[in-house]
Order: structure tokens, then C-alpha cells, then sequence
């Protein structure tokens, strides 16, 4: 398989199978975080393919300061946020709520019941078809910047410095959204695991 850098060279110098194999390689995780930020999977595909219009035009001007991968993603986020205040959709700066209800701790600031070992058994209660689309779900109900971090972060594998650079915010921000989100998930699942069959 090809690098990202051998990739944009060969783009530059006009191979267009180079930019079929990026598109290959990337289409599917720019259109899962575009939908974090637009109302629907047309408007995702549309904020999509004007980023591929935006890599075509500005491949020679990219410096490779970042990774290619950053660099698209980044471009992708501009044009989604932009689209999205079209959109008449805004995105919050933080959340208002405690990510875990308070009272699953003591007064001690330890949990009152420590969460189950639900992974273990997860096979056993439920195919895996069913567990992946229940993930895909619960991800999709989270608010929107824990679910852009945590989609950034658990599904497209992107760093911490990634993620910071793509959103646009700072490292502090980027822990405790990611926090948030994953205990979220956490109680999602224990729930939903707790007392399965």
C-alpha cells in the first residue's frame, strides 16, 4: 500500500489513480464525521465531495506541515462547520450536563456500584451485527462535539494532536470531551447489558 506522501506526489504530477486510491482510503471516515456536523447523510455527502474538490485544487499547495490525512480532515471540518451554520445547525462549546448521573457515586467521589465487566459477555448476549449497530447508535446520540472527538479518536484511530489540529481546540478540551463521550458509552452499555440474557 501506497503512503499518504507518495499519494499526494503522484497527484501533483497528474495520476489520477492517486487520487482514487486517497479517496478510497478516506471517503468512508470524512463521510462519518461530516454527518456529525450536518442534519443529514445528504448534506455529509455533499460537505464530502466539495473537501475532494478542495484537495484536487489546493494538493500543490500543501506544505505537509501536518499529515495528509490532518491536513483533508481539517479542510473537511471547515467546510462542515461552514455548512452547518447554513444549515441552521449550531454546535455547542461545551456541554451542560454531567456526562454519568451523580448518584452512581458515593460520597466518597468513588462509584457506589463499579461498573460491570459487560465486554466479557457481550459476545454471549448479543450477535456481533447487533452490538456493531448499537455502537453506531449510541455514538450517533451523543452530543455533538463528544461525538466528532470520540469518532475522531476510537473509530478513526486519529491522536490526541490529531484531533486538537482537525477540531480546532485545545488539548484540555479534546480529554475532557473525550471523557465525556466514552462514559457516556460506558453507561449506555451497562445498561443495555445489564440483566441480558
Amino acid at each position: 500500500m501506497e503512503s499518504d506522501a507518495d499519494l499526494i506526489r503522484q497527484m501533483r504530477a497528474g495520476d489520477e489513480r492517486a487520487f482514487v486510491s486517497l479517496v478510497e482510503r478516506y471517503n468512508d471516515s470524512m463521510l462519518r464525521l461530516a454527518a456529525s456536523f450536518v442534519p443529514s447523510r445528504a448534506v455529509a455527502e455533499e460537505v464530502v465531495q466539495d473537501t475532494w474538490l478542495a484537495v484536487l485544487r489546493g494538493a500543490a499547495a500543501f506544505e505537509g506541515r501536518s499529515s495528509l490525512r490532518t491536513w483533508m480532515f481539517r479542510i473537511l471540518v471547515n467546510r462542515a462547520r461552514t455548512t452547518g451554520s447554513r444549515e441552521q445547525r449550531s454546535i455547542p462549546v461545551a456541554d451542560a450536563g454531567p456526562a454519568v448521573d451523580a448518584s452512581r457515586f458515593g460520597p466518597d467521589g468513588r462509584w457506589a456500584s463499579p461498573p460491570e465487566h459487560w465486554i466479557e459477555e457481550a459476545e454471549e448476549r448479543m450477535a456481533a451485527g447487533r452490538l456493531a449497530g448499537r455502537i453506531r447508535s449510541a455514538i450517533g446520540d451523543l452530543p455533538d462535539r463528544q461525538r466528532q472527538v470520540v469518532t475522531l479518536r476510537d473509530v478513526e484511530g486519529m491522536s490526541s494532536e490529531e484531533v486538537c489540529e482537525v477540531l480546532a481546540i485545545s488539548e484540555a478540551n479534546q480529554r475532557v470531551l473525550l471523557h465525556r463521550g466514552r462514559s457516556r458509552l460506558r453507561q449506555v452499555f451497562e445498561t443495555d447489558f445489564r440483566g441480558a440474557p
